[in-house]
């Protein structure tokens, strides 16, 4: 039922980005790549995912083959001096080997064998399928939706500080240095999230099942719902609406004002704001925001290292989605609620959504919810008096992280107390 319910979602989106956009859409994009040059990170991090299903002899033929793969199709695109993107020379091995197990599991396998790499292929034939089906949704966002509110969000963020253009401000006198550091931990989520996972599922290999609930799961549903919010929510960003925009999308001629990070816009009547058909409006909830505390929820049970690294990038990532001008404060404050509340989720949907699973995921849907409408229909209270409205929104997050820890660590197992030896008689 799962894959005819994704099967269904996907030709949605092939029929839509072909009717907005004129392009292909998560389908078509998606058999280019078995020809054509890809993107090789998102292959190569399913393919590293699908590996987790398999021997470490399988893993050293399926990487080898991989490669080998590449480096054929590398050589005839030389010889036959063929255009690629920059950044494109590779990927289609992976693809090919993830292609190669799924026949190989329904040719070759039987029973539980066979389900276990089907598991495995799909496993990182989603992840790819994720970033496919995230460029359409953004398209459709920018082609539907012709207006934003960045008008009502910025005005919203006044109550807590305008933290977009203080962050601004403070990145642009920090030198070259944290801005390439925040540049490389924003544009590498992914992989953050591909190394938390790989460790968590370590061990399906030896244990041959999956373990119930994954940082994958997490990562793929809330790129899945989050774009849906974006068509009720369109936001398109400080450095878009009040700044220069970025090279390619946005730029002054559709800003309401060139004002970002040096002046925070004056408070008064928002109203929604036309802008161009090619920036997406991915800003409410902040989605890297979101990814960013799933990865810090599940790297809290690894080893020490692992805790530190999640720490650092929800830290360095929520400083550059201010940073940069992608986000507003009030959208970060969404981005958690929105990241636990699916979390919450996930987990109730395995607990089998007894009383404490339900009473976590309706009251953190309210509060987002909430959250929403405030920033719509109540910015300019909320700008007049930021010494109420700010602490009121950081409250409203904080009582979902509270109501979070406290109904997850119910659901923790018990560990077992250590039985004490009975005394044992001695000998006279």
């Amino acid at each position: 039922m799962a894959c005819v319910v994704a099967l269904g979602f996907l030709v949605a989106l092939e029929i839509a980005a072909r009717r907005y956009g004129g392009v292909p859409g998560p389908i078509t994009n998606q058999v280019r790549e078995v020809i054509f040059a890809p993107k090789p990170g998102p292959l190569y991090g399913g393919l590293a995912l699908m590996m987790v299903v398999l021997t470490w002899r399988q893993r050293f033929i399926a990487a080898g083959a991989a490669i080998g793969i590449d480096a054929v199709f590398v050589l005839v695109r030389w010889a036959v001096d063929a255009e690629v993107p920059d950044g494109h020379f590779f990927g289609n091995g992976a693809l090919w080997v993830m292609l190669g197990c799924g026949v190989i599991a329904i040719t070759r396998r039987t029973g539980q064998e066979r389900v276990l790499l089907l598991k495995g292929v799909g496993l990182g034939l989603l992840l790819v399928a994720g970033r496919k089906t995230g460029d359409t949704w953004l398209l459709i966002t920018a082609k539907t939706r012709p207006t934003v509110l960045d008008q009502y969000v910025a005005t919203a963020d006044h109550a807590l500080g305008n933290p977009s253009w203080l962050a601004g401000r403070i990145l642009k006198a920090s030198g070259p240095v944290s801005t390439h550091v925040l540049d490389l931990v924003y544009a590498q989520l992914a992989v953050a999230a591909i190394v938390v996972a790989l460790y968590q599922l370590r061990n399906v290999a030896a244990e041959r099942r999956f373990p119930r609930h994954h940082l994958v799961r997490t990562f793929l549903v809330i790129g899945l719902l989050g774009p849906a919010i974006y068509m009720i929510f369109p936001v398109v960003g400080p450095i878009f609406a009040y700044g220069p925009g970025t090279s390619g999308t946005g730029g002054v001629q559709w800003a309401v004002a060139d004002l970002w990070p040096h002046t925070p816009p004056a408070v008064g009547v928002p109203h929604p704001v036309t802008y161009d058909g090619i920036t997406p409006r991915n800003c409410v909830p902040s989605l890297h925001t979101a990814w960013a505390t799933a990865i810090f929820i599940h790297s809290r049970k690894g080893p020490r290292l692992l805790r530190y690294a999640g720490t650092f990038w929800l830290m360095a990532t929520l400083g550059a989605t201010l940073g940069f001008g992608y986000h507003y404060g009030v959208d970060l404050l969404v981005g958690v609620v929105f990241a636990l509340t699916v979390e919450a989720g996930l987990r109730a949907l395995d607990r089998g959504w007894d009383r404490q699973g339900v009473q976590l995921v309706l009251y953190g849907t309210t509060v987002f919810a909430a959250l929403l409408v405030s920033y719509r229909y109540l910015p300019v209270e909320m700008a007049r008096h930021p010494e109420v409205s700010g602490p009121l929104l950081v409250l409203a997050m904080t009582s979902v992280i509270y109501a979070y820890v406290r109904t997850t660590r119910l659901w923790e197992p018990k560990a077992a107390p250590a039985l004490r030896p009975e005394p044992q008689p001695e000998l006279a």
